[in-house]
């Protein structure tokens, strides 16, 4: 078999954007954590450890007898929920807001301290003990943004319950799926909660899906809405249960290895993929990296993260990272635009948010609504901003930091996954000169990599895989029920090395960036270009707020280039001449390999839940087929807009 032709690197950023100096001045993280992790990345491991309370110590940082599966901290016990939340209590820290908590009705608020969260997650194990629940159980959680999603997160984890958190937004065809492949006894949820100004109702799916799981035992149910709402023999009203519980409860400690929670990830194909966490090397992770990425100062920091906890973002940075540190967070229910599109915005200015943490896809959408909203509020507390979930092109880089960050934030542009379950590739913010769109380089202890076809490190400037080429405390352990799909899908492809599916490049200074996934390249006439940098540069152009761009069959080149934007509001329609307009942009800012054969204008792009694009229905349009599976889309409509709203597209 030939060897294939590395990914193409064709875009040159030559800003940069230095650490202010008062943050590199009391940094968490400074330059000497890479040298001492460079010289013993084991040592550097344990000694990160000790930012947790270990009720019996490790004996050994690393078990990798069995490759890929590892073991760490092998020997030490601890207690998830102790370390979020009793420890602090214990350390006279009761008094210290955990969350503010603010719900979509501007008028509910609720704020919460580390005493009071004690209280509740111990309430609330007392109740799951009293439904049956018993260590190595598993609880299916479905809830909205309230503190009760946090609570029971933490009462699993204090009980040594694995819990599987599914986003609000899935059907009851994808809770059912999970409930079963875990096998998961207790399912928690609520009546509903509120999403762009409404009630919506959560109950009903969760009545659907329990009706195919015979082996579900009881319903908790919190009212969050009070709508009306069926119910059945196994149904149990959380205030019912859970208020009148003792506040005290004594949590039991488990093997660093004991299983933390079962998150889902959806494959390219066949069934979601339960993704394995276990307590310790987890724990270690989040705590790790929230204290050195968001540099968080407990005593005077505010942090948001936007994310929602049914995803692993909302895991690990807005439940055990923020926690563990004796971290202030908001917590918010609803989106960004309701009841206006400044609530974001507003919020910062309310609670002194001092450091913000979004996706890039939230990011382009405010860009699109313009610079004239932010502005209205007093954005000054923020320090730092970060980026998670995919790629974030420069031009949002920049209006991110401009807009949002006063031109002064550092922007943490982070890369990492649901499977790696802690940050591995940012910048630190008190150290890296930051380069808008790159990731930059592997963090303080994590070793990774880009290598080509045949797993050899590729040289600067050049483009293919990215890797991981040494286990790290907070990897996955496995696929939950399947050791075999796990060695097949993430260490198959390059022998000892993590490999989960993205494209990457070395830029000249040998920094990180990410193109995507590697499904998404595009080979255009023998030149295989990577979706991110197409999409980048007609991001770039004032006009335009989002792009999405497919590779689509093409008689002469193989592929060719096809691009579905979105223009800013204050571009109206664009004009007639704004698709050659575009196709000139992208010539003029890659080369003329990367001009789209087309552009469509469209009103929306469809997007999962967590906010990816979904490039394969894009491609089905691009070629003229039956748009395919819509389910997991946020707006399964959006297809048939796009297919009615898209202006004529231009052609060579």
């Amino acid at each position: 078999m030939s060897q294939e032709p590395g990914l193409s690197n064709l875009m040159h950023e030559e800003r940069r954007f230095d650490p202010p100096p008062e943050l590199a001045a009391e940094a968490n993280l400074t330059v000497e954590a890479y040298e001492e992790a460079a010289a013993d990345r084991l040592a550097f491991w344990a000694k990160q450890a000790e930012r947790l309370s270990w009720a019996e110590p490790f004996t050994d940082v690393l078990d990798w007898s069995d490759p890929p599966f590892a073991k760490w901290y092998v020997g030490g016990r601890l207690n998830a929920a102790y370390n979020c939340v009793d420890r602090h209590v214990e350390a006279g820290r009761g008094d210290k807001v955990a969350y503010h908590w603010v719900g979509e009705p501007a008028d509910d608020t609720r704020t919460i301290t580390y005493a009071d969260l004690q209280r509740e997650v111990n309430k609330a194990s007392n109740a799951l003990v009293e439904l049956g629940v018993q260590t190595g159980d598993r609880v299916a959680i479905y809830m909205p943004m309230i503190p009760e999603t946090v609570i029971a997160m933490l009462a699993c984890a204090r009980l040594g319950a694995p819990h599987t958190v599914v986003f609000g937004g899935f059907s009851a065809d994808a809770l059912a799926t999970r409930i079963k492949d875990c096998a998961a006894r207790i399912v928690i949820t609520s009546d509903g909660g509120y999403r762009r100004g409404s009630a919506s109702a959560l109950k009903p799916a969760v009545d659907d899906a329990v009706a195919r799981c015979p082996d579900v035992r009881n319903v908790l149910v919190v009212r969050r809405t009070g709508q009306d709402v069926a119910w059945g023999e196994k149904d149990v009203w959380w205030h019912e249960v859970v208020d009148g519980q003792s506040e005290d409860h004594t949590p039991e400690m488990f093997d660093s290895e004991h299983p933390l929670y079962v998150m889902y990830t959806s494959g390219t194909t066949g069934n979601p993929k339960g993704v394995l966490h276990t307590t310790g090397g987890y724990l270690t992770g989040v705590t790790y990296t929230f204290w050195g990425i968001f540099d968080n100062k407990p005593d005077t920091d505010v942090y948001w993260c936007s994310a929602d906890i049914g995803w692993v973002t909302g895991h690990s940075y807005v439940v055990y990272g923020p926690l563990a540190n004796g971290a202030t967070s908001v917590m918010y229910e609803g989106t960004p635009d309701t009841p206006h599109k400044g609530r974001w915005w507003e919020i910062i200015q309310d609670y002194d948010v001092t450091a913000f943490y979004t996706a890039p896809t939230a990011i382009r959408t405010c860009m699109k609504w313009g610079n004239q909203i932010p502005a209205e509020f007093d954005l000054s507390s923020l320090r730092l901003l970060g980026s998670v979930g995919e790629s974030i092109n420069p031009e949002a880089y920049v209006w991110y930091r401009e807009n949002i960050g006063a031109g002064t934030c550092p922007v943490v542009d982070t890369w990492w996954q649901t499977e790696t379950g802690a940050i591995m590739i940012s910048p630190l913010p008190g150290v890296t000169s930051g380069k808008p769109g790159s990731a930059m380089t592997p963090i303080p202890g994590i070793s990774a990599d880009v290598v080509d076809d045949t797993g050899t490190p590729v040289g600067k400037g050049e483009g293919g895989y990215l890797v991981v080429t040494e286990p790290w405390p907070a990897m996955l352990r496995t696929i939950w029920g399947d050791d075999q799909r796990y060695k097949d899908t993430y260490w198959s492809r390059f022998e000892g090395k993590y490999f989960a599916g993205d494209g990457a490049k070395k830029d000249d200074d040998g920094d990180i960036w990410l193109l995507g996934r590697v499904d998404d390249v595009m080979n255009i006439s023998g030149h295989r270009l990577s979706t991110t940098e197409i999409e980048s540069a007609l991001v770039s152009h004032p006009k335009v707020a989002e792009a999405a761009v497919v590779g689509a069959t093409d008689d002469t080149t193989g592929q060719a280039v096809v691009a579905f934007v979105i223009l800013r509001e204050s571009a109206g329609d664009g004009g007639p001449d704004v698709v050659q307009e575009l196709r000139d942009h992208v010539a003029g800012e890659i080369g003329k390999i990367a001009r789209p054969r087309s552009i469509m204008v469209v009103p929306e792009l469809p997007k999962t839940r967590s906010g990816k694009i979904m490039r394969r229905l894009l491609r089905d349009v691009a070629e003229n087929r039956d748009v395919g599976d819509v389910t997991t889309l946020a707006d399964s409509t959006i297809m048939d807009q796009i297919k009615d709203g898209m202006s004529t597209t231009s052609e060579d």
